[in-house]
């Protein structure tokens, strides 16, 4: 009985470890910042599933010690830290003390976001202050900036690593009164190619996903209030615009996010993934 006992034990544990090593994201050591939000929070627990240690970050330590906790709770690896990701020093400086704990970083998202009402989206640009107008650039774009260039000092030395950065649909112009956040969108899209240009030689893979307006966002619910509407007669007018006839959800980016991040997807860099549900083109 015994041995019985132990043979089923030992075969349980291979199983087990078979199972842990089939995920897209075995062993890899990933890097979220603004992971309190709606977004970066399910990229983490999907990350997460996936077989990752997720070191989580955000400007307010109890929003990603909530998703830490939440993650730690199924048994898998999380921490969460306090990080401006708009402070050189302080991102290199956590980028730096994951890789001393950890000896590498595999993975890099930022999910750093803004509430529509801080940069006055919707707002006509002829109304949009130069101050307003300003604010996607110098958070969005600085902090991706930021983020990746610390992450690349420790990947191009290994000839290993992947960037994902994340814009919308405005970065194609088709949204109105959408200036300043279409114009950070789409610099950030050059951005990515940009670093992809210079770093994908030495093994370090740049990819953006450029989503549609995800259903489950405080943007898009915070739209939907905007105009008086219920949501279910924006929702109407909306599918309409996107050729899947239904708007992509925060959890679809999540699942495409761990794809580009996994060794499956190793032939992508430089690219942008439309994950729009065909709101734009390419």
């Amino acid at each position: 009985m015994n041995k019985l006992g132990n043979l089923d034990m030992g075969q349980k544990s291979s199983t087990r470890m078979q199972l842990d090593e089939s995920r897209l994201l075995h062993d890899k050591v990933v890097a979220i910042f603004g992971a309190g939000g709606a977004i970066g929070s399910q990229v983490a627990r999907e990350f997460s599933k996936e077989g990752a240690t997720v070191f989580l970050s955000g400007r307010h330590l109890s929003s990603v010690e909530s998703v830490a906790k939440e993650i730690q709770a199924s048994h898998r690896k999380a921490e969460a830290a306090e990080v401006d990701a708009l402070n050189e020093r302080v991102v290199t400086t956590y980028i730096d003390n994951i890789v001393k704990r950890t000896g590498k970083v595999d993975i890099v998202f930022n999910a750093m976001g803004l509430q529509p009402v801080d940069f006055d989206h919707g707002k006509s640009t002829m109304e949009l202050s130069y101050e307003k107008f300003m604010i996607p650039v110098t958070t969005y774009v600085v902090s991706n900036f930021l983020t990746a260039r610390a992450a690349a000092r420790h990947m191009l030395p290994r000839h290993s690593g992947v960037i994902v950065f994340l814009t919308a649909t405005p970065a194609k112009g088709v949204a109105p009164h959408a200036a300043g956040v279409g114009t950070a969108f789409g610099a950030i899209e050059a951005l990515s190619r940009c670093l992809a240009a210079e770093w994908s030689p030495s093994g370090v893979r740049v990819v953006c996903i450029r989503s549609g307006g995800m259903y489950d966002t405080n943007t898009i619910q915070q739209a939907f209030k905007s105009r008086g509407l219920s949501k279910e007669a924006i929702w109407d007018n909306i599918k309409q615009g996107y050729l899947l006839k239904r708007m992509p959800v925060i959890n679809d980016t999540a699942m495409i996010a761990a794809f580009i991040a996994s060794d499956r997807a190793n032939t992508l860099t430089g690219t942008i993934i439309n994950a729009s549900c065909g709101q734009v083109l390419d």
